[in-house]
């Protein structure tokens, strides 16, 4: 017996560290379910990203930008690495809708039970299987572009040299209709949970949750909404929805409740398997954007990256647990944080989102929202988003900011330009200064990479045009390194590019890339382990 576990806890920290699953943190700065006591700290060796499909518009374009910071990775087994995504399948109806409850052999004629009427779902073959922005090498991106209304869902992997780090940023500038402006998605990394704060099912608004599994297993997903008054999902209506491999099944979240709701969260939880997950959000008036997942639930919350000339600035927060959440709101400013007027403690219900309007919050400064417990005591978990418009009128953009997690060791976002980029740092703790490296890599074209540190003063936001590689040619990455004795940091990039008279942007957080995992020592007390 003893000899097994002996081999068990061998196999779980070369695992970890072949995978890089292992988690030193908790999302949000929380604490680690588990915290090896002492190890080695290596660096992941095997990447997995996804893309949802980007735009089924006709006016649409696309780019992906992948790239790999350099100097990640030692040893003689990194030495060399590939990075690449393949296009994934589609499942849709014989209507050519997407898919939804597996299993299930007829729809209900109203647009809930979202399986195929004719039989099992049918699986659209991806019409290129070329590999998508296969990367060569560390610190130079690559792109590729595409302007195809049939453009797939990505999935692939990194390995060797090119996975820690590794990230790819999907761009796509859509001309015309509803969801018309900047849509960006850094892609996501597979996982068995996440939350959505900020979606809507509300007229006006069109929300498909993207579902796509990278594996070669199926994987069995539940969708379920909830708002100011707890669940919206009716009834079955989000269970048991089965994603085949390399795949993705978009789903409309007005077909899961019959209840029209502003400022809902959506949970999605994977039975069995993993998935990538992303919320596309499409609004007749005001654009369309991705709304990424949020930080896990956690007393505390981050939401970097508000813009200065935001006209509106809506907030939803959820609290997931069994006891109700009261947190205090403040905005992190260039010179400190500061309470809105009138909003000074949030409560928010057990099981139960609440909306706040902030109005232009920022009045004419960058600012990022900073959600920390009220001195009650509550240490109920949070999470939360914001929705945020600029422009006015006829020409307004809108653009999501997750709860996000803080920087520990590194964090990159890719596709800069030479105009439109504005990176925000945030040092959310009074009296702990952060002080952050920036490099921007080489560009995509051509081009010299360059750093430069910034120091963030506690409990203040800082938003700079972030350095420009010398004789930049292309597009760009950004690497956020904090330094030694350095203060929590947290970090977004908006990415703005105006279409004629609309403020077109979007809003990328920049969490820690996870490149690296704590492997624990094997040897330990096994009396701790045996009965």
């Amino acid at each position: 017996m003893k000899r097994t576990i002996i081999s068990l806890t061998a196999a779980a920290a070369a695992l970890a560290a072949v995978t890089g699953v292992a988690a030193l943190a908790a999302p949000g700065g929380g604490a680690a379910a588990v915290a090896p006591a002492s190890g080695t700290r290596l660096p992941v060796q095997r990447s997995t990203l996804v893309c949802p499909a980007p735009s089924s518009s006709e006016v649409a374009d696309t780019t992906y930008t992948a790239f790999a910071p350099p100097g990640a990775a030692t040893g003689a087994d990194t030495k060399k690495g590939t990075a690449q995504l393949q296009p994934a399948g589609t499942v849709a109806d014989s209507h050519g809708n997407p898919a939804g409850k597996g299993g299930k052999d007829a729809k209900d004629g109203k647009g809930k039970g979202t399986a195929a009427d004719a039989g099992a779902p049918q699986t659209v073959p991806p019409a290129d299987t070329k590999p998508v922005v296969p990367l060569q090498q560390a610190g130079k991106p690559v792109t590729a572009a595409t302007d195809s209304p049939d453009a797939p869902a990505l999935t692939g992997s990194a390995d060797g040299l090119l996975a820690p780090g590794w990230t790819v940023q999907q761009t796509t500038a859509v001309a015309a209709g509803s969801g018309r402006g900047l849509q960006g998605l850094t892609c996501t990394a597979p996982d068995t949970q996440f939350w959505f704060p900020g979606v809507s099912t509300a007229a006006g608004r069109t929300d498909y949750v993207h579902l796509t599994n990278p594996d070669a297993i199926p994987a069995v997903v539940d969708l379920e909404l909830r708002g100011k008054d707890g669940a919206l999902t009716e009834s079955g209506g989000g269970e048991d929805i089965t994603v085949p491999p390399h795949t993705t099944v978009p789903v409309l979240l007005s077909t899961l409740t019959t209840t029209a709701v502003d400022g809902a969260a959506l949970h999605v939880t994977v039975r069995s398997g993993r998935i990538g997950a992303a919320v596309q959000a499409a609004d007749a008036k005001t654009g369309g954007d991705w709304l990424p997942p949020a930080a896990d639930p956690a007393p505390s919350a981050v939401l970097p990256g508000i813009p200065a000339d935001a006209t509106d600035v809506q907030l939803v927060a959820v609290a997931p647990g069994d006891a109700d959440a009261d947190v205090t709101v403040q905005l992190a400013t260039p010179t400190g944080l500061i309470t809105p007027a009138g909003l000074n403690t949030l409560h928010v219900k057990s099981g139960m989102t609440t909306t706040v309007d902030l109005k232009d919050i920022t009045k004419g400064e960058a600012g990022s929202l900073v959600l920390t417990p009220s001195g009650d005591g509550s240490t109920a978990p949070i999470t939360a988003a914001l929705r945020v418009l600029r422009g006015k009128g006829d020409s307004q953009e809108m653009a999501f900011i997750p709860a996000t997690r803080p920087v520990e060791a590194r964090g990159t976002v890719a596709d800069n330009r030479a105009k439109g980029s504005t990176l925000t740092l945030v040092a959310p703790e009074k009296g702990k200064d952060a002080t952050v490296k920036v490099t921007a890599s080489a560009g995509s074209g051509g081009g010299s990479p360059v750093t430069k540190t910034f120091t963030v003063k506690g409990g203040t936001d800082l938003a700079v045009q972030p350095p420009l590689p010398s004789g930049l040619k292309g597009s760009y990455a950004l690497t956020v390194e904090p330094q030694s004795g350095s203060g929590p940091v947290y970090a977004a990039r908006m990415l703005a590019l105006p279409q004629g008279g609309l403020p077109a942007f979007t809003v990328q957080p920049v969490p820690d890339d996870r490149g690296s995992v704590l492997v624990p020592t094997a040897g330990q007390d096994l009396s701790l382990l045996t009965r």
